[in-house]
């Protein structure tokens, strides 16, 4: 820890601070920036610095509460009454790996709803844990978001150890492949040994069967000083069923509203501040304690919220500031299916302040085109045309008609900076909510993998690789859990097979529940050195080094960008320029080639890519290496294809 954590460690955790900041938040305050100090880390087991650990919990619910140190004798504390149904207690001589639980009413023994650690699984006891940590990052400032180039992965499944150091090694290549943001899904503590992670139930307390905290600590001290920034996948808008206790303490959870996976979290009905503060605590607790550098923010039209001052605004607040406060970018990342601007829009103009949100339109746009695919979801998408609207627009549903929800759905975001958009061809949701798991190269050649990978990394928004795609992974990412109630397991089994039903697929999918599925998911690292999936990790790499190095990409802006549909076929023709430079880049979807009149300004222009080069294991048949433009050029594209040229002569250049 910092000497800076250290002090504020040794004077802000206390309660009546806490509520004094709290009750002083007047309708000004609220409407303002939150200042850091209104969230002070204080719910969980808190070593400090004068060999004491301080214990706060709300619960609200409980008649009396007590602290069970488990041992032989067991000690058992009472803990004290605090007002709005906080409890807390200092405890001397306690160390860093202390067992402990909560037992409520002097009949039941809980984990701590603000748990750090759960060495044992959701149901063991919690315990106490000790957070230095020996930093090397103290001159990380973190990575401007324009130039982020994010790499989802799942812990248990990205490497054969299944735990967060056993990334470590894989760093290196990570940041020679050109990625500069590494994206980890959830992490809080989930019932079993396997699971995606949104059926945690302890938000504070990293995965056991992952290493637990101080492993999360050395990944991302070594993400750091490979130039990594880390974004963490937290779930603000539920918590899963196996192991949550959080409602015997307090008012966690409202019936005003149903989420697919339950109850919703209580954000603005009574005693919701406190469940504010717990999940702003949280984001916080993960900037400040691991120095993660983005949060992503699972489903968030799922956080259900009227209040005036909604939740995520406050938390988007409450980031920034923390972010100003270490000196460092960091950022929050939505993920929303509702198509609304206002979410990335800054507060100033009436938007909710967050700095950047995933787009499934790209995503749907690009596979309905490549796969033909017309089922679920994808029956409101049109192929090539809504591609040419996702790269001028960023949502394809602005507003038209949807089936698949029945009405009109969505609002443009071009005022808003592209970058602010975060797109892919592949995520965990779009290949592991498919009936086998299956990856895009089960659905496509290896041309059309081409073209897919260059139409989001040459995109002018965020690009986002899911683990394995950059080498054409051939393992599956199929749902698995390991729950231990046979019920919840049997209503999961249940539940993914109607989740299919609207695509009309009708063959058995894995079993979540089977430990086989889980191991099916793991990835085969040693295919990148191998014949199509060398040349495919080359050509990701080629591409990510295209994007940050010309100035015309690097720097994405609406209004340095033109888009033309040229004609036949589906072509999409891309100009961009910035700092004296010029690119065009061409997309051709069409599944015959063509020959196309290109724009392309008069001058002396140079390829910088064509994926159709036999370089990339292509086809070959693509325009010349340099071309001489007085305005026009005709250019042969080859079927499902990308180009990329540089002006290097002309007026202007």
């Amino acid at each position: 820890m910092s000497g800076l954590s250290a002090r504020k460690r040794q004077g802000c955790f206390y309660l009546e601070r806490n509520l004094r900041l709290a009750n002083e938040r007047d309708s000004t305050s609220m409407n303002a920036s939150v200042p850091h100090p209104d969230y002070p880390q204080t719910v969980g087991a808190l070593l400090q610095p004068d060999d004491q650990c301080r214990f706060l919990v709300w619960a609200p619910r409980t008649k009396t509460l007590e602290l069970v140190l488990p041992g032989s004798p067991e000690r058992v504390l009472p803990m004290e009454a605090r007002e709005r149904g906080y409890h807390e207690l200092v405890v001397t001589g306690l160390a860093g790996g202390t067992p402990y639980f909560y037992r409520i009413d002097g009949e039941r023994d809980r984990p701590d709803p603000a748990s750090r650690f759960q060495p044992e699984g959701v149901h063991g006891p919690s315990a106490v844990v000790d957070s230095r940590f020996d930093w090397t990052d103290e001159g990380w400032y973190g990575v401007p978001l324009h130039q982020y180039v994010i790499y989802e992965l799942h812990p248990g499944t990205f490497s054969r150890e299944g735990t967060l150091e056993a990334i470590i090694p894989h760093l290196k290549n990570l940041r020679e492949l050109g990625v500069t943001a590494v994206e980890l899904m959830p992490l809080s503590q989930f019932p079993g040994d396997r699971n995606w992670g949104y059926d945690g139930v302890h938000p504070f307390s990293v995965q056991n069967t992952y290493g637990g905290p101080e492993s999360l600590r050395r990944l991302v001290d070594a993400a750091h000083a490979e130039g990594l920034a880390v974004v963490l996948d937290v779930v603000y808008n539920h918590l899963g069923p196996e192991g949550n206790y959080l409602a015997e303490f307090a008012h966690y959870f409202t019936d005003k509203y149903d989420t697919p996976w339950g109850q919703a979290l209580n954000f603005d009905d009574r005693d919701s501040d406190e469940v504010r503060r717990y999940f702003i605590e949280n984001a916080l607790y993960w900037i400040q304690d691991f120095h993660i550098d983005a949060l992503r923010l699972d489903a968030v039209h799922s956080i259900f919220d009227l209040s005036a001052h909604p939740f995520l605004l406050e938390l988007s607040d409450a980031v920034r500031l923390e972010g100003e406060r270490l000196n460092r970018h960091v950022y929050t990342i939505a993920e929303s299916a509702l198509n609304d601007p206002r979410m990335i829009t800054p507060k100033a103009q009436g938007g909710y302040g967050l700095d950047t949100q995933w787009s499934d339109d790209m995503h749907h746009a690009i596979r309905s085109t490549i796969t033909g695919e017309q089922a679920g979801y994808y029956e409101d998408f049109r192929g090539f045309d809504d591609i040419v609207k996702a790269w001028r627009d960023g949502y394809v549903l602005t507003g038209r008609y949807s089936k698949a929800h029945g009405r009109r759905h969505g609002e443009s975001p071009r005022h808003l900076e592209p970058f602010r958009l975060v797109v892919y061809c592949q995520n965990h949701d779009q290949v592991g909510n498919r009936l086998k798991g299956d990856r895009l190269p089960d659905s496509v050649g290896f041309e059309g993998l081409k073209l897919a990978a260059a139409s989001v990394t040459l995109s002018p928004y965020t690009p986002m690789l899911f683990m394995g795609e950059e080498y054409g992974e051939t393992a599956p990412f199929p749902y698995f859990v390991s729950h231990s109630d046979p019920g919840l397991v049997e209503a999961v089994r249940r539940g993914r097979k109607e989740e299919f039903a609207s695509f009309g697929w009708e063959e058995e999918p894995p079993d979540p529940q089977a430990e086989e599925t889980f191991l099916s998911a793991k990835l085969n690292h040693e295919l990148k050195e191998e014949g199509r999936h060398r040349v495919l990790w080359t050509f990701y790499q080629r591409l990510i080094e295209l994007r940050r190095t010309l100035p015309a990409l690097a720097f994405p802006s609406r209004e340095h960008m033109e888009i033309q549909v040229l004609e036949p076929g589906e072509v999409l023709f891309v100009r961009r320029w910035s700092a004296g430079q010029e690119t065009c880049t061409i997309f051709h979807y069409g599944k015959e080639g063509v020959s196309v009149n290109a724009p392309l300004a008069a001058g002396r222009w140079e390829k910088l890519l064509d994926s159709a080069d036999p370089q990339w294991d292509g086809p070959g048949g693509g325009g010349p290496e340099v071309v001489e433009s007085s305005g026009k050029v005709p250019l042969p594209l080859p079927p499902e294809s990308v180009s990329l040229y540089r002006r290097v002569s002309g007026e202007g250049v």
